[in-house]
């Protein structure tokens, strides 16, 4: 099958009112399909599902260990942070020890959606600025990086040796060469890769020996999931739900990973019309199908099989997965 087919449906009453397709595939540890929807060689951009591979040079060049980045570091360079206080004073703390401040960043400002930072902001007739960005713990991994190597200040340029280092990270993990890139919002490149492809550096991520710098972020990630997304969010809450022990991760435009060390499998998933509510119910139902996620946790019920309510909390329908993941 290479068309996309509907993963998530929207009913009002007992009307199908709208319905989500998308493509998803399973990998294994060798890099084999185990499972796939729609077309596993669809071309995609991962967005800030990437991030983690994007973080790997930061481990691998030996610039993590000479500037002494913990757990914590190593998550937020994963991260699409709410720009909440426990974001923002850690990447700012990350920075000063570097000798570097907000103007170093190539990501722009971005308005939180941490709300209590959003309205400190406001009431204080302010600007936020780009550590309030979500890929700011990315792009202070990229600083430290480029350091490290001794590279220039504008390390989003898509010849600097930072973004060939992780170009050369995601062709390895994805086992493909990449056609191409899109600039993603903080401005950095963002490489393109099949489907099958995202899978299956996910499930390299899953296999890693427990010493490895793939391992190393998908630990942090587990163990910081408030700081890889945030309160409210999907990639904290249900990783919260799985008690740790997958890492999931959103990106841009309704894509979603998921990275199973105990299963050894890695999952990519992108829903085509962009909508995020369908690809967190679609990884919550596919995170269910594979035995990690319990069904009725109220993290996935917030997302999957979740009722839909009207302004006077009344309830009108439901979202919930097609019958192709069930």
């Amino acid at each position: 099958m290479t068309q996309a087919v509907p993963m998530v449906e929207i009913w009002r009453g007992d009307f199908l009112e709208s319905a989500h397709s998308g493509h998803a595939v399973i990998c294994d540890d060798t890099g084999q399909i185990v499972e796939a929807w729609g077309d596993p060689e669809a071309i995609v951009l991962p967005r800030s599902s990437a991030k983690m591979i994007q973080a790997l040079p930061l481990i691998t060049s030996g610039a993590a260990k000479a500037a002494s980045l913990t757990s914590e570091h190593l998550a937020l360079a994963c991260a699409s942070h709410n720009g909440a206080a426990i974001h923002t004073t850690r990447v700012e703390g990350w920075l000063e020890t570097r000798g570097l401040s907000d103007e170093a960043l190539r990501c722009g400002p971005q308005m939180p959606d941490d709300r209590p930072a959003r309205e400190a902001i406001i009431c204080a007739h302010e600007s936020p600025c780009q550590i309030h960005n979500n890929c700011s713990g990315k792009h202070a991994g990229f600083l430290t990086l480029a350091q490290h190597l001794g590279a220039g200040p504008e390390y989003v340029d898509a010849d600097h040796p930072v973004q060939k280092a992780c170009l050369d990270a995601f062709e390895r993990t994805t086992g493909e060469s990449s056609p191409g890139f899109g600039i993603d919002g903080c401005s950095a490149p963002n490489f393109a890769t099949s489907l099958t492809g995202m899978a299956r550096a996910m499930a390299h991520f899953a296999a890693a020996p427990t010493d490895s710098a793939e391992a190393q972020l998908h630990q942090a990630m587990r163990k910081h999931p408030d700081l890889v997304a945030g309160e409210k969010r999907s990639c904290t809450e249900l990783m919260r739900a799985m008690d740790g022990k997958v890492a999931i991760k959103t990106g841009a435009e309704a894509f979603f990973i998921a990275i199973l060390p105990e299963q050894k499998l890695g999952v990519a998933l992108k829903i085509v019309d962009g909508t995020t509510r369908a690809s967190e119910c679609a990884i919550a139902a596919i995170l269910a199908k594979l035995g990690v996620l319990e069904p009725d946790h109220p993290a996935t019920r917030k997302r999957m099989n979740a009722p839909i309510t009207n302004r006077r909390d009344i309830q009108t329908g439901w979202i919930r997965p097609s019958a192709a993941l069930a």
